[in-house]
């Protein structure tokens, strides 16, 4: 069932301009916060991705010994700082906070109760900005947290081959959060643009992990370059400071485009569509 017009708040889906708009955004900031926080979904995606990352960091630091200790030279890859083993588990434990971030938006589409958040926040405008201040710094939080956390259980079963240099271990584990904050904006603009859990999930697993993929093992290098310009792969660089086709901060400007990109359309839908 959709919302008709009358059933819709002042300026809802026509944009109309709102005197106190201005000063309402913290206040939605604030309960969209508190909504994040009251979910049980919320605590037990956190509580998945901290298994996950503790489990893949644990895994990684076991291959990175076995292979420098085997007798296959090749598979040597000698000492290695330990927020590269938290990197290198990003590829698994992303998913995790994607559900996250999606789910602040597709439940209350699948619940209904997106019409109860546009009468408290009725210019849809904020309120996916709100949406997507909680998203960030939730991905970008937990994203630093478990990245340290992992990187840190780690180095015990990295012993000899485990290096801590504490600058570059923070540099890590912040470039981790910072692309677990822009992967999480993206999921949200997914979201609020197809409004199903089940479709978004679909397309970002698409954009993330297949897509990306699937060019790069086509051995045909303009497929290859288009590949390194989807999401997760310029992340990726940006992460491990490291790509022959652009400088490593470029990656994360590609990322944040791509978030940029899945707002505006999500605005855009949001304006002119019902509840």
């Amino acid at each position: 069932m959709t919302a008709t017009t009358g059933d819709r708040p002042p300026g809802a889906a026509t944009g109309e301009p709102d005197a106190a708009a201005g000063g309402r955004l913290p206040g939605a900031v604030a309960a969209e916060w508190t909504k994040a926080w009251t979910v049980r979904s919320t605590w037990w995606n956190l509580f998945g991705a901290a298994v996950l990352m503790g489990l893949a960091c644990l895994q990684l630091a076991i291959f990175t010994v076995n292979a420098n200790d085997n007798d296959d030279p090749a598979d040597d890859k000698g000492v290695v700082g330990i927020g590269t083993i938290a990197i290198g588990a990003v590829d698994l434990v992303q998913f995790v906070l994607i559900g996250l971030a999606m789910l602040l938006i597709t439940s209350e589409y699948s619940t209904g109760t997106i019409r109860a958040t546009l009468q408290w926040i009725p210019r849809r405008g904020e309120m996916l900005a709100a949406k997507t201040l909680v998203a960030a710094v939730i991905g970008g939080l937990a994203g630093t947290v478990l990245a340290a956390g992992g990187s840190l259980a780690a180095l015990p079963l990295l012993g000899r081959w485990g290096e801590f240099a504490f600058t570059a271990w923070l540099g890590d584990v912040l470039a981790v959060g910072a692309y677990m904050a822009l992967i999480s904006v993206f999921s949200l603009g997914v979201g609020a643009l197809l409004r199903s859990a089940v479709g978004t999930l679909i397309v970002i697993f698409l954009v993330v992990l297949v897509v990306p993929a699937s060019l790069q093992a086509s051995d045909i290098t303009a497929m290859e370059r288009v590949a390194d310009f989807m999401p997760a792969i310029a992340g990726a660089a940006f992460m491990r400071g490291e790509s022959d086709v652009y400088a490593p901060a470029f990656g994360l400007l590609i990322l944040a485009g791509w978030a940029a990109a899945a707002l505006a359309a999500a605005h855009i839908a949001l304006n002119r569509r019902d509840a």
